[in-house]
């Protein structure tokens, strides 16, 4: 008499687990194989900041100094202003740096003296504008600095 095993059962041959743990590693390695190509694909996020630096109290009368420096990577030419404000009023352009490539590796920078004329809070901040060229008409405001208040006293 003759005993006929099945494929895939006894001790012989592959078993059933063998099988299964196979097509759970080339299911595992292709979900990983797609995972990398989806992050490849992702772009790059662009770097940049820009700092500020005002002195915190000025007397009546007295001219500080405010300034900024910054950078971002996603523009090719950048440019930093300064602006001011007092109160809830609108922020009006005080002074702007030069134009500068990224390609040069340096930092755009920017320097005001304001006169302290009236007491209250004096509030200043930069803006970081991108532009295509270095003549460009029409800069676009890339990134803006965090509100520095001057009590003026």
């Amino acid at each position: 008499m003759t005993r006929t095993m099945k494929s895939g059962t006894g001790t012989t041959g592959t078993t059933g687990t063998t099988g299964t743990l196979s097509r759970r590693r080339v299911a595992v390695t292709g979900a990983l194989g797609l995972a990398s190509i989806a992050l490849a694909a992702v772009p790059a996020h662009a770097k940049g900041e820009v700092d500020l630096t005002a002195p915190r109290t000025a007397a009546v009368g007295k001219t500080i100094t405010v300034s900024a420096s910054g950078s971002d990577d996603a523009a090719v030419y950048q440019r930093i202003c300064l602006e001011d404000r007092t109160g809830e009023a609108a922020w009006h352009q005080v002074a702007c740096g030069a134009t500068v490539s990224r390609d040069a590796g340096g930092d755009a920078r920017a320097t005001a003296r304001v006169k302290a004329a009236h007491r209250g809070g004096l509030q200043f901040r930069a803006v970081m504008y991108g532009l295509t060229s270095a003549h460009d008409k029409h800069p676009v405001p890339w990134r803006t600095s965090d509100v520095a208040t001057v009590q003026v006293r």
